[in-house]
């Protein structure tokens, strides 16, 4: 197949999905998800490797750091940048469907796992239900890749351990459920905290523990709290935490 043959909209739905849930430093050929997708859609790896670039190209947080990354293709990835920050859900959703549907399967079958119990609903209420699991699977994923596997207080790299948090609920901001920036992975414990308000994160991206902790003689929340107040978080690959969806947290949060 000539390499020269243009991307369809639906291959470069799937580029985009690949790279939202693998980290910058990974875009090379020889990477066996890009080899896996390449051999999927019946392009080379490098040209898959060079889409992901692309897309590179037009993420602000590259430009913010001087990174260019491959601007020969932006004309082609940037309809899809703008698509998915329109609208999210959807175009997530449509990520997967298309890639289960190149696979020779359908989203049921390959998310089987998650969508246990799902099987009698119907119509409209299925499809939410559906859509919904697929799309806070994907979610972790992208959360899971962003900060590379580990969590961003401790740098606990465990994943049965792991949560892919939302700064702000799922429920509560309809706009942000899958907006990265709105994703923070913590394991089990601080996770828990920080969704009731022990644990907040400042502007500068420092971790803020509750004066109640802090004042704790009791020596594990010395160990697992107090010990971290004031020190930074681990940054993520790619989707720093937004300050505004932060100070809302500790607005609405975060015990003091």
């Amino acid at each position: 197949m000539s390499q020269r043959k243009p991307w369809s909209k639906a291959e470069l739905i799937l580029a985009f999905n690949l790279y939202l849930k693998i980290p910058f430093g990974k875009f090379h050929h020889s990477n066996t998800d890009i080899i896996r997708l390449a051999k999927l859609i019946g392009r080379t790896p490098s040209a898959v490797s060079m889409r992901l670039s692309n897309f590179a190209s037009v993420d602000p947080y590259h430009q913010e750091r001087g990174i260019k990354g491959l601007t020969g293709g932006i004309k082609q990835v940037q309809p899809i940048w703008d698509e998915f920050h329109e609208n999210m859900e959807e175009l997530v959703f449509e990520s997967e469907r298309i890639l289960a549907e190149i696979q020779q399967t359908t989203i049921e079958n390959k998310y089987a796992s998650i969508l246990k119990g799902t099987e009698n609903l119907k119509g409209k209420t299925k499809l939410r239900e559906v859509k919904t699991r697929v799309n806070q699977k994907v979610f972790r994923d992208i959360v899971l890749a962003n900060y590379q596997g580990s969590c961003t207080i401790t740098g606990f790299s465990n994943t049965d351990f792991l949560i892919a948090s939302h700064i702000i609920p799922w429920a509560k901001d309809v706009e942000n459920r899958l907006n990265p920036q709105n994703g923070l992975l913590l394991n089990n414990l601080h996770d828990k905290a920080f969704e009731n308000g022990y644990l907040a994160i400042d502007k500068n991206y420092k971790i803020l523990i509750c004066s109640e902790f802090r004042k704790s003689k009791d020596i594990f929340i010395q160990q697992y709290f107090s010990d971290y107040h004031n020190k930074e978080i681990k940054r993520p690959e790619r989707f720093l935490p937004s300050s505004l969806l932060l100070e809302k947290h500790r607005e609405e949060k975060f015990l003091r």
